[in-house]
């Protein structure tokens, strides 16, 4: 029995050249490159045979090689506010999975809305040359993105931007989904609709706000200033928040959350007393989560979807990086929003459609038909 070649070490995967794979592949230096650079023009049935020899051989490209050559990393920034929301890590995931297919690696970091911490984050994306940086994040300043600008990198923004040619801005529509958010409530019967904003300091807090208030005038529905409290977007600001709507002398009938954080939190602080979701106060929330959907009961929520949101970002610094793009001339990227109803609502406590319901009835002991 002849023994078996060993498998090449990783010193030897070190060493092996470009010049080696073209060998190798019968093709020339300048083909290799353009194909593990992605540039589409390649011949395809030569990239096979290019790609056939760079898994026969090992070869490693060197990324920083490559991009002294072509002046461009290949790598996208991804900054968000805080890893422990579940919505970033299932935005994190989305970007990645979209950039890594259309040959970019990602750098990522989260701020969790800490300046010292941002300034560093920035700091490390523009010493790694980055193309371009997604700011997925509503709490970082104005004066720390004005580092990224000057350098004339690529940006996208969530929600407003600075006025500059190479800024792109994702338009999230947060009064479609809180429209239907307050809509279903009505049609349920509900007029005594609270809302627990996020920080108010986060435009995007605001905007969801004031998005509530005009949802409930356009219906004639009046909001007490006590039924609006802000919280901080986390599940312990849900709960000390609904604690506060407890303690009001008329209890809402219904809460819209900002977040799904802080519909769990409101889910949790119910929990604790004697009042049920959905039979006595049915909850909101806003993101739509994976979580959402296995809370008891099931969380209805308006859905931002992590996924449009990452495409779009993709696009929009490849549609600044990338001279030919097809959407290079265009500056904003709508996000729609849509509500996704559960089982956290269901008719206002005390109506006549709430004690005909089959649930209803057997809690009153009467049997359902």
């Amino acid at each position: 029995m002849s023994p078996k070649k060993k498998a090449p070490s990783n010193r030897r995967r070190a060493a092996v050249s470009i010049r080696e794979v073209a060998r190798r592949a019968r093709v020339s230096i300048a083909t290799v490159s353009r194909t593990v650079n992605g540039i589409s023009s390649v011949d395809p049935d030569l990239a096979k045979r290019v790609w056939k020899a760079v898994a026969e051989v090992g070869y490693v490209p060197n990324t920083q090689a490559r991009a002294l050559v072509s002046g461009r990393s290949r790598i996208l920034g991804l900054i968000v506010s805080e890893i422990t929301n579940p919505f970033f890590p299932e935005l994190v995931q989305e970007f990645e999975n979209l950039a890594v297919a259309q040959g970019y690696e990602v750098m990522i970091g989260s701020t969790n809305y800490d300046p010292v911490r941002t300034e560093s984050l920035i700091q490390r994306m523009l010493q790694r040359s980055v193309d371009g940086v997604a700011v997925m994040t509503f709490g970082i300043e104005e004066e720390q993105v004005q580092k990224l600008v000057e350098h004339e990198f690529p940006l996208v923004f969530v929600d407003a931007g600075p006025e500059l040619p190479n800024i792109r801005v994702l338009k999230v529509n947060y009064a479609q989904g809180i429209r239907e958010a307050v809509q279903h409530l009505a049609a349920l019967g509900h007029r005594q609709i609270a809302f627990i904003s996020g920080p108010l300091r986060m435009r995007t807090a605001v905007t969801r706000r004031d998005a509530f208030r005009k949802s409930m005038a356009e219906l004639g529905l009046n909001v007490p200033d006590a039924s609006i409290v802000e919280g901080d977007h986390t599940m312990e600001g849900g709960k000390a928040a609904m604690e506060r709507l407890l303690a009001l002398a008329e209890l809402p009938t219904a809460v819209i959350c900002s977040n799904d954080m802080t519909a769990i939190g409101v889910l949790h602080a119910l929990d604790e007393t004697t009042h049920q979701v959905p039979r006595d106060i049915s909850v909101v929330g806003f993101d739509d989560i994976h979580l959402a959907q296995f809370m008891l009961p099931p969380l209805t929520t308006v859905q931002m979807s992590c996924r449009e949101l990452a495409a779009a970002a993709v696009q929009g610094l490849r549609a600044g990086i990338e001279p030919n793009h097809p959407k290079a001339a265009q500056r904003e990227w709508p996000i729609a929003t849509r509500l996704v109803v559960r089982r956290s609502t269901d008719f206002p406590r005390g109506s006549l459609p709430a004690r005909r319901t089959p649930a209803a009835r057997r809690r009153n002991g009467v049997a359902a038909k």
